[in-house]
């Protein structure tokens, strides 16, 4: 008999999942680098979570992503958790060792710092104030990566007041929370302008908060993407300021966990983009 390698399996775990375009990402980087795999959506209820995850390995995975509503649960099931996924309090790639043994890991607030640098070359973190909008499981990463890369403050704003002071509490007094109907005056001398909530998406409400007070030298980024070019963005680009938008997070959040599971680094280019734009 023939000893045929085990062509690597991954995935991308949520419900519902039909819309992510991952799998056409991962499926062009495969492609690209000529590397033997497949990469596959799959739609999972929570109380079928454990028992999937423990069998993937057993069926040639070598890793998957996690997305909502999953992110939390998967903590619990992992052997270990990397210092950042527990800080953030969710996990968002699951990497199968040899070993045995199921590694957590979170890459969104790598991802989103690797695109501000990227598409805001002359971004300074340091030089001032940031302004996030929204306290959901994006802006708990978002909120540890700006700490992480030296903003020495971040002003927060969300609908629900209690879900942004429980930010404040875990983060600590590097967060100053600002009540919703005041979210415009923390633009005011911002350097850096963040939206991690859902306002502005296709067929979620607009994003309204003010910009009067920004200043044309903040970089404004909004992690939604659909559309691409947000309200938040052609407001402050029309200001002047330097505008990001939120699919090359979405970009380097993955590279990372390519790298582990299929063994190469992929890059992150205008092609890269314009496959997960038509997808």
């Amino acid at each position: 008999m023939t000893d045929h390698p085990r062509i690597p399996l991954a995935g991308v775990i949520g419900s519902p999942i039909a819309h992510s375009r991952s799998p056409q990402l991962h499926g062009h980087w495969l492609k690209t680098y000529g590397i033997r795999g497949f990469y596959i959506p799959m739609d999972v209820a929570q109380s079928d979570l454990r028992e999937v995850i423990a069998m993937l390995p057993k069926a040639g995975f070598v890793g998957v992503n996690v997305t909502i509503p999953h992110k939390e649960t998967v903590l619990a099931l992992a052997d270990v958790v990397t210092d950042r996924a527990a800080l953030i309090g969710a996990a968002n790639t699951l990497i199968f060792r040899k070993d045995g043994r199921i590694h957590a890991d979170n890459t969104d607030g790598y991802g989103f710092i690797a695109n501000l640098r990227q598409n805001a070359p002359n971004w300074a973190p340091q030089s001032g104030p940031a302004a996030v909008i929204g306290a959901g499981g994006a802006a708990r990463a978002v909120i540890a990566s700006l700490i992480e890369v030296g903003v020495p403050e971040i002003r927060l704003a969300n609908r629900t007041r209690a879900r942004a002071e429980a930010l404040r509490q875990e983060f600590g007094a590097k967060v100053i929370v600002h009540d919703w109907v005041h979210a415009g005056s923390m633009m005011d001398g911002a350097a850096t302008v963040v939206n991690t909530s859902s306002l502005g998406m296709v067929g979620k409400p607009d994003f309204r908060v003010p910009l009067d007070a920004l200043s044309k030298s903040a970089v404004v980024t909004d992690l939604v993407y659909t559309p691409l070019r947000t309200r938040l963005l052609e407001e402050a680009e029309a200001i002047g300021c330097v505008t990001v938008d939120g699919l090359g997070m979405l970009l380097h959040q993955a590279a990372p966990a390519f790298e582990r599971w299929f063994g190469a680094r992929p890059e992150v280019d205008q092609a890269t983009r314009d496959v997960v734009l038509a997808s």
